[in-house]
């Protein structure tokens, strides 16, 4: 079932798609460089925003819920130690 969050996460993918879309054409249309840099930046901030939602979430669902009622329904069991690891490869990941 989709809950109202991901409904939300859904569409800013959507909105991101369309400003990714939007470089595309600024491209094509040989639209002023610091025109699409711009764009671009507007693009990794809405991106880093999206991804610090999804860590949020997995905090929540996946480490903190764990093994509770609230959490993932695709959560892997996993000891703490394996949650910790699994956090800190996302992280380092993420904030590359």
């Amino acid at each position: 079932m989709e809950t109202v969050d991901n409904r939300k996460m859904i569409t800013r993918v959507r909105r991101i798609g369309g400003q990714v879309a939007g470089i595309e054409r600024m491209l094509a249309d040989r639209r002023y460089c610091v025109d699409i840099l711009n764009q671009i930046s507007a693009v990794r901030s809405a991106l880093d925003a999206l991804g610090v939602e999804l860590l949020t979430r997995h905090l929540e669902t996946c480490v903190l819920g764990h093994g509770e009622a609230n959490e993932h329904e695709h959560a892997r069991p996993m000891t703490r130690q394996e949650l910790l690891d699994e956090v800190k490869t996302a992280l380092s990941r993420f904030l590359k």
